[in-house]
């Protein structure tokens, strides 16, 4: 039996299944064909578990055990811990795993594995069957099949325009009739602080599809020289690098970045620059501006970044600096520039210098790609989620992109995490059985062919927002974000008493949401203590922040304000931002609001689904600290991430509002020195709801579709 590997419509492995011997042909990448049959080791397997972060010989190991249960024909099984459900009766998806294995099957055999990845998937397949795959989108979209080797062309170092020299390895597709130099190609660049060599092998489906691949160490990074920074130098740096790939003789002068997190950040900084090289931008899970996402969302300091700051605390990467055993006690240091010291026994330069720029000054403003924006639009293909740790970053783009030209843009927004293209449940939330794609890298790849190589596949005229509604469990399409064919709606904050706090006590968690303006005025009071705030639930082991959880014990705090409407009569459909406006009174100068949205079912369960957050000092904008009075009542309005949600009948909306999230954000001190201060105050609060002062939040309502 003949078992054909494809990584983004690529052919990369031939395997032979022969009496419980696996031998495989190897592709090359340098000459671009298949090497000779040999044994199927782990050397072999480790390169594919780097592209697709599976283990193929591991499933060939367990593929007699998985087609004995699927055999069986049940909705799902278990093997080996790992829990199967079948999808329409075509495969059986893996669940509550990262980088799940999708066994299609047919009469109990199993005939492919699709392994899909944040934009790129992997397809496992008998010989002769590939059309009944994904990879009949890739015939069409590739004809004439024309896989390019890879060449390393060398290191490069690229000078900026202060004198610094930014280390950059180039890679060119290795042509027969000359030299990969004597040709120019449209280049990919991917600049980043991570390690120009780290994950190296992902980028070689593009020099095979006829792309001039450069990967560079961002400045202060690696092999980089000057300091390091995060955001400060990449506007320019990017301008810079751009304009010397366009000079270089192996260039065509088209250039398309790609890269996820800060690797998405940095193209969106090269696209500020207005560099006229720049012409596509493939965008995943992008990181924003400092006061939008990081690290100063709200004007709050995000401690649950801290972990990424440990491990880029030195020259080059150490992940390892992010499993410290005592997180709990290195959060509670005080002042926090003295956390690294005293944790990791060396300084980290770059939050030294964070911490001495507490309102959005100068040095903030620098990094800021989305207002230091200039030039015409950059085709963006931009991809996230709703559960995406920087998908306030993603909300930055959105909002820049909405004006321009029809097909300048498009937008894929899924049911993830900031890995994104790689999970059916989160934290046991059930996500549905079409939460991932297989094609993601087809998108991206389309694209770029497109706005690079001028080639006319039609990726310019599908619609501008492919999303995916959770509870409907289905990808819907638009024109916009959010999409045009919806409504605002506003729920204001309204109860039965004045204590919307759930706690224990009588009358408590009586807050409602309602689609009226309450005739009465009410209140709702909470004391929030900095030294017992309450918890952010994030996901430790993959530092991701913005999880779907059930925050039902979380409610019944006495800290916590919790406001909810009557169960649905039929389902609602809530998709976009909410803007949260409250009227807020403190005896403090200062304090952090935090909102979040969950949805909650006919069992109780409060699953998160967006949150927002807020220093009360910076309610009138980021530049100045506007310090609370004790006698007044001031208006606030949060912003908070995104969603697509379906709330079915016999759910319910709830809105809550605390002033800490631990984990997530350093408790504010009530004191002026705000998030960094070792004397603290407790801090009494209150929400006033009312004719005069409507606590409300807007958001957007789908109208109801056949």
């Amino acid at each position: 039996m003949i078992w054909n590997f494809y990584f983004s419509g690529i052919l990369y492995g031939r395997i032979r299944e022969e009496n419980e011997t696996l031998t495989i042909q190897s592709l090359n990448i340098e000459t671009g064909c298949l090497g000779e049959e040999k044994a199927f080791k782990e050397e072999e397997n480790s390169f594919f578990q780097r592209l697709c972060s599976r283990d193929i010989r591991g499933f060939f190991s367990k593929k007699e055990r998985y087609e004995e249960e699927i055999s069986r024909g049940k909705e799902g099984f278990v093997l080996n811990g790992e829990r199967f459900t079948r999808r329409r009766e075509e495969a059986y998806v893996l669940r509550n795993r990262k980088f799940p294995l999708d066994l299609f099957y047919e009469n109990g055999k199993i005939w492919a594995v699709l392994m899909s990845g944040r934009d790129y998937t992997g397809v496992l397949v008998k010989e002769g069957l590939e059309e009944r795959t994904v990879l009949s989108r890739w015939t069409k979209a590739y004809p004439d099949e024309n896989s390019f080797g890879v060449c390393f062309w060398g290191t490069e170092m690229v000078q900026t325009r202060d004198g610094e020299s930014l280390a950059s390895d180039v890679y060119l597709p290795a042509v027969k009739s000359a030299t990969a130099g004597q040709q120019r190609w449209p280049a990919v660049l991917i600049r980043t602080p991570y390690g120009k060599r780290r994950g190296v092998e992902v980028y070689y489906r593009f020099v095979q599809r006829g792309y001039a691949v450069v990967i560079q160490d961002v400045r202060g990074r690696e092999d980089s020289t000057g300091e390091w920074m995060p955001q400060h130098y990449e506007i320019e740096d990017g301008d810079d690098t751009l304009n010397w790939i366009a000079a270089q003789p192996w260039s065509d002068g088209t250039v398309g970045m790609t890269g996820g997190s800060y690797l998405g950040y940095v193209q969106w900084a090269a696209a500020a620059s207005g560099n006229p090289h720049l012409k596509a931008m493939l965008s995943s899970v992008c990181a924003g501006s400092a006061f939008a996402d990081l690290p100063r969302r709200g004007g709050c300091f995000n401690s649950g970044m801290l972990a990424w700051g440990f491990a880029m605390s030195e020259q080059r990467m150490r992940p390892e600096l992010m499993a410290q055993d005592n997180w709990d006690e290195i959060l509670d240091i005080r002042p926090i520039q003295t956390i690294p010291q005293k944790a990791l026994g060396h300084e980290v330069p770059f939050l030294t210098e964070w911490l001495k720029h507490k309102d959005m000054d100068d040095f903030w403003e620098k990094g800021n790609w989305q207002k230091n924006y200039k030039g015409g639009p950059v085709p963006a293909l931009i991809m996230s989620g709703w559960f995406d740790d920087n998908g306030m970053g993603t909300t930055e783009a959105l909002d820049l992109v909405k004006d321009w030209p029809e097909g300048t843009w498009k937008a894929v927004l899924g049911p993830w995490k900031h890995s994104a293209n790689a999970d059916y449940d989160l934290h046991g939330v059930y996500l549905g059985e079409d939460a991932l794609r297989y094609d993601m890298d087809l998108l991206c790849m389309m694209w770029l062919e497109h706005f690079l190589k001028g080639v006319d596949n039609g990726i310019e005229k599908t619609p501008a927002l492919e999303y995916y509604t959770v509870g409907e469990n289905r990808w819907k399409t638009g024109e916009s974000w959010p999409p045009r064919d919806t409504e605002e709606i506003i729920l204001y904050l309204d109860g039965e008493t004045d204590h919307a706090a759930m706690g224990n006590g009588a009358g408590c968690g009586k807050g409602s949401l309602r689609f009226e303006p309450s005739a009465g005025k009410g209140r709702d009071c909470y004391v929030y203590d900095p030294e017992n705030p309450s918890v952010h639930i994030v996901d430790m082991s993959e530092n991701e922040l913005e999880i779907p959880e059930d925050y039902t014990r979380m409610e019944w705090r006495e800290d916590m304000l919790a406001y909810t409407t009557e169960p649905f009569t039929k389902s609602c459909v809530i998709t976009g931002e909410l803007a949260v406006t409250l009227y807020i009174s403190c005896d403090c100068p200062d304090t952090d609001f935090m909102v979040r949205i969950t949805d909650v079912d006919e069992q109780g369960r409060s699953i998160k689904l967006a949150d927002g957050v807020l220093s009360a000092k910076y309610r009138n904008g980021f530049e100045k600290a506007e310090y609370l009075e004790p006698d007044g009542i001031y208006e606030i309005t949060i912003r908070t991430t995104k969603i697509s949600n379906a709330f079915l009948p016999g759910h319910r909306l709830r809105l809550t509002v605390t002033s800490s999230g631990k984990n997530f954000i350093f408790p504010n001190s009530n004191t002026r020195d705000g998030f960094d201060s070792a004397f603290v105050q407790k801090a009494h609060i209150t929400v006033h709801r009312g004719p005069k002062t409507p606590s409300r939040a807007v958001m957007k309502r789908e109208n109801t579709r056949d």
